[in-house]
């Protein structure tokens, strides 16, 4: 009886597990992407042997690229027949379970096996839908090509500008095992690995050892040790993934951006102007003292598409050569305090800022104390168009930069410009740091640069390029500011026909 009633039981639980699941709506998809949520994804994980995740936040930038490229992912996959599925939670929206699956970082890749939540494979930072198949792809293996003879070498070593090479005596056991680890995870780069007595006697090799080879040569080699773990293998290879210099593009920024080194120093530069071949060789003259401490990037200032990246880091075309060094984990700025770019002045800057010794880079300073007690005025970022745009002040600034010569040259020059307007209420003489401060103009030159603000009630800005001399910018200014005050003239008639027009409007309607 006991049997029958345990039998029963049983049946009964089937019935009713095989009912609920024949009642389980469909999760529903986005481009072949299954739309994850906390009622869904337990059954997801049920459905699918293989199930990767994409964690999102749908206002981040960084997600939305990923989104499209885990969406392409996601149909090459489908088409391919795979049995691997992809699906994504926006863990704004699904917080709770976000915080249940210990989700803290966005964008972030898990893959699910088995079902089992609790023991996910962590995918390292996949940046196309191409690094997502060839994850995937190296996962199930061989993560890395056998390169079995010369010719093979041959035609491996010319795949990309930069490809990576293992040479073990034993491709099943020992370090060889690390290295397949690294080639499964590092998947924007080839991967081959060797045994061939031959590829070993090219490179004069005698132990396991890991090549990279650059532009189909020898560049960076790394012994493996019996102590070598796979965190050291992804240091060395991340570090020297790139060139001593690399020159910032469509290409490269991901890879810039996704470097372990975070310590980035950016040279803002025009290639075509002459001076840079110097300037480039001192640059990469100073990147070979500080590898892996230190990112060096180049940005040509002439390329138009690079237009986002110096908008970002408010550099302006007519400011280059600039140097600016960044971390990426605070995004704070240091700017090279030098219109001196050889390798020594580079390398103490460096140094200073590894030191801590350097000072950020803001977009205002502090106004000074008694900025305006001053016979010329000390103007930040925060009080600039304040002073620069009072209508009924007549500004002359000169924007400096205070390493610059010749800017300290002409500072004597302002302070008997700012005598000789002393008794002039109406005329302020000021000067501002443009490397410490940030003004919303168009400055048109390099440092140092001198404008006139004159008092109109239009934002009138007019350059001056004479001689620097104390007497043809007082003839300047002079003859700037007798055409103000008919501008002014014009525009008080204009303004006064105007609430003359109001006035009568308004007791028109009354």
């Amino acid at each position: 009886m006991k049997v029958y009633i345990g039998l029963w039981l049983s049946m009964c639980v089937y019935l009713s597990g095989a009912l609920v699941e024949k009642d389980l709506d469909p999760i529903p998809e986005d481009h072949d992407v299954l739309m994850l949520t906390k009622s869904n994804f337990k059954q997801a994980l049920q459905l699918h042997e293989q199930l990767l995740v994409h964690f999102f936040a749908p206002l981040s930038s960084q997600s939305l690229g990923s989104i499209l490229d885990f969406r392409e992912a996601a149909s090459a996959l489908k088409e391919a027949g795979s049995l691997v599925r992809l699906g994504k939670l926006d863990v704004k929206k699904e917080k709770e379970l976000a915080a249940t699956l210990n989700v803290s970082t966005v964008p972030s890749l898990r893959l699910y096996l088995s079902g089992d939540k609790n023991k996910a494979v962590y995918c390292p930072v996949l940046k196309s839908s191409n690094s997502i198949l060839t994850w995937l792809k190296r996962r199930e293996g061989p993560s890395a090509d056998i390169i079995g003879t010369i010719t093979k070498l041959e035609k491996f070593i010319v795949e990309d500008e930069l490809v990576v090479l293992g040479l073990f005596k034993d491709l099943e056991e020992g370090m060889v095992k690390v290295f397949y680890e690294v080639a499964a995870d590092i998947v924007d780069l080839p991967f081959g690995v060797t045994e061939s007595n031959e590829v070993f006697s090219k490179y004069e090799i005698s132990r396991d050892t890991v090549l990279l080879i650059r532009k189909s040569k020898p560049d960076k080699h790394f012994e493996m040790g019996s102590g070598t773990v796979k965190e050291d293998l992804v240091q060395f290879i991340t570090q020297h993934e790139m060139e001593l210099v690399t020159e910032y593009n469509g290409m490269t920024a991901s890879k810039i951006l996704n470097s372990v080194v975070l310590n980035h120093l950016l040279l803002f530069i025009n290639k075509v102007k002459e001076g840079f071949k110097e300037i480039y060789e001192a640059f990469e003259a100073t990147a070979e003292k500080l590898t892996g401490k230190v990112l060096f990037v180049m940005v040509d200032v002439s390329e138009p598409r690079n237009g986002r990246i110096m908008e970002y880091f408010r550099v302006r075309t007519e400011e280059a050569p600039v140097v600016r060094m960044v971390n990426l984990s605070n995004n704070v700025q240091y700017q090279l305090p030098s219109d001196q770019f050889d390798t020594h002045t580079l390398l103490e800057f460096c140094l200073s800022y590894l030191e801590g010794k350097a000072k950020p880079k803001l977009q205002s300073e502090p106004i000074p104390e008694n900025w305006d007690k001053q016979p010329v005025k000390e103007l930040v970022g925060m009080n600039f168009e304040q002073v620069a745009f009072n209508h009924n002040k007549n500004v002359i600034i000169l924007f400096y930069a205070p390493w610059s010569s010749e800017s300290r040259a002409l500072f004597p020059l302002w302070e008997e410009l700012s005598k000789h307007f002393s008794e002039n209420e109406d005329i302020v003489v000021a000067k501002i740091d443009v490397t410490a401060n940030d003004v919303n103009i168009h400055l048109g030159e390099r440092y140092q640069s001198i404008k006139l603000f004159p008092a109109v009630y239009a934002e009138r800005v007019v350059p001056y390029s004479d001689k620097k001399k104390l007497k043809p910018i007082i003839q300047f200014m002079k003859k700037e500011i007798e055409q103000a005050k008919k501008d002014r003239a014009k525009e008080e008639e204009t303004r006064k026909q105007y609430l003359n027009k109001q006035k009568s409007a308004v007791k028109e309607d009354l």
